[in-house]
């Protein structure tokens, strides 16, 4: 039996063919080795410190935190928006198996989250990954100790203590510094549109952005720098520990220094008590504004957390309109109080402030225009005291509307001023001009019975209470264009304001003539002698008392019972007479008193408190041994008048409009 063996036809061929198939599996092999190798060293060497820093970023994680909310001060420091401690609950979305039944446990607890169920799932599901999002603030020491103790029945819902924004006087300063609430969609399109980045701030959940008022105006100065909290967590992205270390505490906002007094505030808000309008009280030397008040006011700290639907209904639905500030946004026409204006327009056409002109009770230019009173012979003195409406319409049709028009926009009407805050309503100073490019029914023309109205402060003439105050410290000055000032300083740095020391163009005697006219409104005879007395011995108060229509009255009566149908109650005052300090404006919407019943002893008591403030006029009074009485005449609530309860008639918004209406008289005084 023979050996087996191996045959080889072509010995040559198939060792060929082994020999390639070995080259390129091991050329093959070589390169994926080769270039292994090279990504080893790449990822273990080259880029090593790269992916470090993306491990470390894996198990630590940096999350934002938000910074305290700068200050708002009144001029004496008086914190009047602050921040307090609050007990919260949050929930954590990822760390929850089940956030149905999570709310359920929850809701057992804090009854209340279960009426905003269907917010609080909203806010969950549109919030960042592992990002707490607040379910209720402000719990009592009961309700958050309650959350505690069943936390481990509570996976994703943790309780802790932040600051929340507060104000401390409610309502007295709701309309001027405003309020903080959520950021919503068009904020973050608002920022989005004018090209800048998102900051991460605005995506936090328990961050408020300034919604109104100064709070909205200086909002990035009050806002702060963000700080942050450098935790480690799990595979899971929950919270395991933290890192101090790493950690960046956040920088507080700027503290905002207002020019208000709270005492003179809170005095301003209490005189209106259920009627509704607004005051503003200016240093007549600087522009500081002291007080600016509109009433009925609200609760801003409700916003903070979000106001219950059926109170904010109540407010927008109030045709007292509390959400509305009337003291730069809501316009009304001036009355008697622009008489003044009209007597400097004719002053400077070269009229004689000693020119008697005799009142008969009536203005006759192809109808009758009625006066309240027949007056007899009058000059510009007497005519202001006793506001006769035949002496200012004379002067009116002698001077024309552009005239008039031009002075009223130089004493502060028709405009906007740089307070650092908007919302400002500019009101309406008519002229042909504006006639031409505000036609009735097509006729562009001004007719001459439209200047009757409108030199007694009618017609088509609105103003804001802001605008009444700084053409108040205009008169009461002489000499200056006074510039109203809100801001004093922020962070620390002094506020000013542009052409702020800017004459008037007035020869100062003709102001004179106009403030002796003033003087004798609050003097015996007066129109506003009653309640102007301020009951500080030598001290007195110079005003001009006014009543504006909201109607056309025609054959019928004056008087209604319906709110929105009532005039509207004007003063305006400085005092001391000898040497003005401060002016004050107050109107008071559908009041139906008149100037001088409804309007005056609110500017009394206000100014009472500017005035017993002021440490050189306390001395001036306590110095010429005069003892601080209750005001002569009446006492305080009988001055202030009984409270009219609100009617359920309905009424238009507390702006009135700005068309043309037919006067044919002024209400009487």
């Amino acid at each position: 039996m023979s050996e087996p063996s191996i045959f080889f036809s072509d010995v040559n061929e198939r060792q060929g063919s082994f020999l390639r198939r070995t080259f390129v599996v091991g050329g093959l092999t070589a390169l994926g080795v080769t270039a292994l190798t090279v990504r080893l060293a790449q990822l273990q060497v080259v880029q090593a410190q790269e992916y470090a820093t993306l491990a470390s970023q894996n198990q630590f994680n940096f999350r934002l935190v938000p910074p305290p909310r700068g200050r708002i001060l009144d001029r004496n420091g008086v914190v009047i928006a602050g921040n307090r401690p609050s007990f919260r609950v949050l929930i954590v979305r990822d760390e929850t198996k089940d956030l149905d039944q999570t709310l359920d446990l929850l809701g057992r607890l804090l009854p209340d989250t279960m009426d905003r169920r269907r917010t609080i799932i909203r806010d969950v599901n549109a919030a960042p990954r592992f990002a707490p999002v607040p379910v209720k603030s402000d719990l009592t020491w009961e309700e958050f100790a309650k959350v505690n103790i069943y936390a481990n029945e509570l996976p994703g819902v943790m309780a802790d203590m932040n600051e929340a924004r507060f104000y401390p006087y409610g309502g007295a300063f709701a309309h001027v510094i405003g309020y903080v609430a959520k950021v919503s969609d068009r904020d973050i399109t608002a920022v989005r549109e004018r090209g800048e980045e998102v900051p991460q701030l605005l995506f936090n959940p328990g961050f408020r952005i300034g919604r109104s008022g100064v709070e909205k105006a200086l909002d990035e100065d009050l806002r702060g720098v963000e700080g942050g909290n450098r935790v480690e967590v799990d595979a899971r992205g929950r919270v395991v520990a933290e890192d101090v270390g790493g950690s960046r505490p956040a920088t507080p906002g700027k503290d905002v220094v207002l020019t208000l007094d709270a005492d003179i505030q809170n005095r301003a808000l209490e005189v209106f008590g259920e009627e509704a309008g607004s005051c503003v009280v200016m240093d007549v030397r600087n522009g500081d504004i002291l007080a600016m008040v509109s009433a009925p006011s609200f609760d801003p700290n409700l916003f903070v957390s979000g106001v219950p639907g059926p109170i904010y209904r109540a407010w927008a639905d109030y045709e007292r309109r509390p959400l509305t500030d009337k003291a730069i946004n809501g316009v009304f026409a001036p009355g008697s109080t622009f008489k003044p204006v009209t007597g400097l327009a004719a002053l400077i056409a070269g009229a004689n402030p000693d020119r008697r002109i005799t009142c008969t009770g009536a203005f006759y230019l192809g109808r009758r225009f009625a006066c309240h009173a027949t007056h007899g012979s009058q000059d510009m003195r007497d005519a202001i005291k006793n506001s006769c409406n035949v002496y200012f319409m004379t002067l009116a049709v002698e001077v024309g509307p552009d005239a008039i028009a031009q002075v009223a926009r130089t004493m502060g009407f028709g405009q906007t001023f740089d307070l650092g805050v908007g919302n400002q309503n500019a009101g309406l100073v008519p002229d042909r001009d504006w006639r031409r490019r505000n036609p009735v029914r097509g006729d562009g023309k001004w007719y001459p019975g439209e200047t009757p109205s409108y030199g007694i402060g009618q017609g088509a003439l609105t103003v804001n209470a802001l605008q009444l105050a700084v053409y108040t410290s205009r008169l009461a000055n002489g000499r200056k264009a006074i510039q109203p000032r809100l801001i004093k300083s922020i962070g620390g740095e002094e506020q000013t304001v542009p052409d702020g020391d800017r004459d008037l163009p007035y020869d100062p005697a003709m102001l004179a003539v106009l403030r002796e006219g003033m003087n004798r409104v609050t003097d015996v005879g007066g129109t506003g002698f009653r309640n102007s007395q301020l009951g500080l011995g030598a001290v007195r108060m110079a005003g001009k008392t006014g009543t504006a229509q909201t109607r056309n009255y025609g054959s019928g009566a004056r008087k209604s019972n319906v709110w929105s149908q009532k005039d509207h109650n004007l003063f305006i005052a400085y005092a001391p007479i000898d040497n003005p300090r401060y002016a004050v404006s107050v109107i008071v919407q559908h009041g139906g008193m008149g100037g001088g019943t409804a309007g005056a002893p609110r500017a009394r008591e206000v100014m009472r408190v500017a005035l017993l403030k002021d440490p050189e006029i306390r001395q001036r009074i306590e110095q010429s041994g005069f003892a601080e009485t209750e005001d002569p005449g009446s006492h305080e609530a009988n001055a202030l008048g009984a409270s009219q309860p609100a009617s359920a008639a309905p009424a238009p918004a507390p702006t009135a409009t700005t068309g043309p209406r037919p006067y044919l008289s002024e209400p009487p005084q």
